[in-house]
């Protein structure tokens, strides 16, 4: 039996492009996309943006804070378009489950398998971008302007906060292949970002 032709890849939803209002309305709207994966982009996003303003701040107060903006702002940029490629997989994970009942079981649990498997890469570097976000906001909280810890130690427990999502939607996407080297990974950077929140918190906490 022939192999159906390869799933044409969804196109990407603009989201940058929408007011913020249009946007809640989008998550909240009754369509699988965006979903928890983009939504853990948007908080990554955020993050980093709450971070570059306590980096600002710290001007003045700490040497490492202009590299620490510069950071920030990176982790912003390359947080920015995850949302849209969580989506974009998940869309195809979707078109792949709506193959024919009669095609072939075996080939189509392959094709549905192997979607999955590339679904899982959007949400892994979601819970990367976090992570490091989670430990720049930490750094940030720690040697900063006091004034602003508060506001970095949000930073980094948010940023903690979308690595946890996305890891359990890579681990979602990937099944009980526990072999997938990229369980693990997404594993360590959650328990790295979470021990980067734990840090930026206490740092708040003692101000």
């Amino acid at each position: 039996m022939a192999l159906p032709a390869p799933i044409e890849e969804n196109r990407a939803v603009p989201y940058a492009d929408l007011p913020f209002e249009e946007l809640l309305d989008t998550i909240a709207a009754e369509t699988p996309a965006p979903g928890g994966g983009s939504v853990a982009a948007f908080t990554t996003e955020m993050a980093a943006s709450l971070a570059a303003m306590a980096a600002r701040f710290a001007s003045g107060h700490w040497d490492g804070a202009a590299g620490a903006l510069a950071q920030a702002e990176a982790l912003r940029h390359r947080a920015a378009p995850l949302a849209e490629e969580d989506a974009v997989a998940y869309e195809n994970v979707l078109t792949a489950m709506r193959m024919p009942k009669d095609l072939e079981p075996e080939v189509r649990n392959t094709l549905i398998g192997e979607t999955l498997s590339r679904a899982a890469d959007a949400p892994l570097e979601i819970a990367e971008c976090a992570t490091d976000v989670a430990a720049l906001a930490a750094e940030i909280a720690i040697s900063g302007n006091p004034n602003l810890r508060g506001d970095a130690a949000a930073a980094s427990a948010l940023a903690a906060v979308s690595a946890q999502v996305a890891a359990n939607l890579v681990e979602i996407n990937l099944g009980t292949t526990e072999a997938d080297e990229r369980i693990e990974r997404v594993r360590s950077l959650v328990r790295s970002a979470d021990g980067a929140a734990r840090r930026a918190l206490g740092a708040a906490a003692e101000h």
